[in-house]
């Protein structure tokens, strides 16, 4: 039986969906997580449940010093892990990309300028250290711009600014959500660069050996041009004309090979418009939250079993059917606490769709981008067409009526006596 070490975030989206595959191909997971190092030991939990992935060398030590017997593969579920599993890859010497290489695609500004140096087309941009004001570089600047968080993913951190005003606040807000999210916050400072309009689309791939094989081209029909850029709807497959498709693919499978990106899960975000194909991120991971359901179609297989395939060296061969596909990640209107919802049935009813994955606790705060890390859920549907499957998504989403509400502060009445009362 294969072994395969699963870096399991406390907070993914889909560990399920990892561990459901693993059952279907009959591989051995061995589990890792980051549970709080101080609660996990009162659990019973094995040190290698307590690991600090944003540590990834400390991490690595305490895998290697506590794990029995041998591994076939080291994955990560998501973002969070996937440095971790590059670094004990290496050191295992088991198949896997270079940490070096994982790192610097995960990094905005070692991506920025790995592609300035190798003349692939991305936005100008800045570096703004921590404490230095930002007005320092508005000379240099051309409105609008965006400010980001170096290492945050989903559109977290990520702001526009359409003047020098608009600058300082976005800066301010972004260092903000980097400190509480980024322990390194203060040593990685933010970069902001050129807004480029146009269009916004996503490849889902995987390398092997270098090669990069093209899974889904989403577009995203909704405009992100800002002020924040919370996703909403992918559809595949796309609707550009098949060179623009194959250009994408090319420029994508060039950032990889400039990175140093091997093997394995690629998502890639562009822009596209009249001066050509925008770079925006290569991440060497799969695409996020439960958004790899609306491939499960396309690929014959779940997106995780495919990947557990690849790690394992199992054959990948499978029947897919054809159509058209899309995926809404339910956006959060307003900051609050979580309620519930009607319409659910309703909404389930539309015809295309597949299924409704509600994913928010009653209870829970959320808010919208960029402070959120989240979504409300995810609504899934196949069509004949892609219009047919935006036109699903869009009705589904309707039909949905979600119960936010303002979150009060809690009033503690004054023990002590008032004067005039008794």
């Amino acid at each position: 039986m294969k072994r395969v070490l699963l870096l399991l975030p406390t907070t993914g989206y889909r560990n399920q969906d990892f561990l459901a595959a693993a059952k279907t191909l009959g591989v051995e997971i061995v589990a890792a997580a980051n549970y709080c190092h101080q609660l996990a030991p009162s659990w019973g939990f094995a040190p290698i449940m307590a690991l600090h992935f944003d540590r990834p060398e400390q991490a690595a030590d305490t895998v290697l010093r506590e794990i029995d017997g041998t591994l076939d593969a080291v994955l990560a579920v998501d973002d969070s892990g996937i440095e971790l599993a590059a670094l004990l890859a290496e050191r295992l010497g088991l198949p896997g990309n270079r940490a070096a290489a994982v790192r610097r695609v995960r990094d905005k500004l070692a991506f920025r300028r790995l592609l300035r140096e190798r003349e692939l087309l991305c936005p100008a941009f800045h570096h703004l250290p921590s404490g230095d004001d930002p007005r320092r570089l508005v000379p240099d600047l051309q409105f609008p711009v965006v400010v980001k968080a170096r290492r945050l993913s989903g559109s977290r951190g990520v702001i526009r600014a359409d003047d020098a005003e608009a600058l300082a606040r976005a800066v301010n807000w972004v260092r903000a959500i980097q400190s509480r999210a980024d322990r390194d916050a203060e040593q990685l400072g933010l970069i902001i660069e050129d807004f480029i309009p146009g269009r916004e689309f996503a490849l889902e791939g995987s390398l092997d050996r270098g090669q990069l094989t093209t899974l889904a081209l989403f577009d995203k029909p909704d405009p992100l041009d800002g002020p924040c850029f919370e996703e909403t709807l992918y559809v595949t497959p796309s609707r550009l004309p098949e060179a623009v498709r194959a250009r994408i693919h090319e420029e994508v499978a060039r950032a990889c090979r400039a990175a140093g990106l091997a093997t394995g899960p690629v998502h890639a975000e562009v822009r596209v418009n009249e001066r050509g194909i925008w770079l925006l991120e290569v991440a060497a991971r799969s695409i996020g939250g439960l958004c790899g359901r609306v491939l499960t179609h396309s690929l014959g297989m779940s997106l995780e079993e495919m990947i557990l395939r690849q790690a394992i060296a199992a054959p990948l061969a499978a029947a897919g059917v054809g159509g058209a596909a899309g995926v809404m990640m339910i956006p959060i209107p307003r900051r609050g606490i979580f309620h519930g919802l009607e319409g659910l049935a309703d909404a389930q009813s539309v015809g295309g769709v597949t299924g409704v994955s509600i994913t928010a606790e009653p209870g829970q705060i959320v808010a919208p981008p960029p402070d959120g890390a989240s979504y409300l859920g995810f609504i899934f549907v196949r069509a004949a067409t892609p219009a047919e499957a935006e036109n699903a998504l869009r009705l589904d989403h309707r039909r949905l009526r979600f119960d936010i509400r303002p979150e009060y502060p809690a009033v503690v009445e004054a023990l002590m006596p008032t004067p005039g009362r008794p």
